[in-house]
């Protein structure tokens, strides 16, 4: 399949403006935000989001899948550390952070919007699966913490910090701290109970 031709320099401009904008109106407004709010929010007309973006659905779907390359391209990118602990624990502020930037709360009601979604986000937990194998083969973090458990734990300190009326911007590094600690081998107790079953196989080509 031909490779799509890469955007001219005011046309990705205007593409990443979009996506921006089309974030922070999903986030204030939820997914009923109107093409036309977005549009205006980018400063540009109706008719340059739909020469972008055929539906509102795939602009759902471009966000989503900007914020899921984004964390792959860190997680890839650690994977060649000596250190694997160390790793983890940057690709988890990493994660923090990029929630911390916007609230993406609304991307969990959009399921999958598009198979290029689902195949995004299997490539994104193949990424962490094999960051938190890496922390495992240097004893590291626990021998019974899978991949399934950190993709489930990577959003906790934001939702944590998001019940404190008024919280400080830098709260969620107090959560992230008292949950990597928990990961790690030292003085560690049985778990209560099997890790949930996650599809981690990578079927993106």
């Amino acid at each position: 399949m031909t490779p799509p031709r890469p955007l001219r320099a005011d046309a990705a401009r205007n593409r990443d403006a979009l996506l921006a904008a089309a974030a922070d109106e999903f986030a204030e407004r939820g997914l009923e935000a109107s093409v036309a709010d977005i549009a205006r929010r980018a400063g540009v007309g109706k008719g340059t989001v739909f020469r972008h973006f055929a539906t509102k659905d795939d602009l759902l779907a471009a966000i989503v899948i900007d914020r899921m390359d984004a964390l792959d391209a860190v997680g890839q990118d650690l994977l060649t550390a000596d250190d694997a602990a160390t790793a983890l624990h940057e690709f988890l502020t990493a994660a923090a952070h990029q929630r911390q930037q916007r609230d993406l709360s609304f991307l969990q009601s959009a399921g999958d919007v598009s198979p290029e979604v689902t195949r995004t986000r299997t490539r994104l937990y193949a990424t962490i699966d094999h960051l938190v194998a890496r922390a495992r083969t240097q004893k590291a973090i626990r021998p019974d913490i899978t991949g399934a458990d950190v993709i489930l734990l990577m959003c906790a300190p934001n939702y944590v910090v998001s019940y404190v009326p008024e919280a400080p911007p830098d709260l969620w590094q107090r959560y992230l701290a008292i949950i990597f600690d928990g990961l790690r081998p030292a003085a560690a107790h049985p778990l209560p109970h099997p890790p949930p079953s996650l599809d981690l196989s990578d079927t993106a080509t």
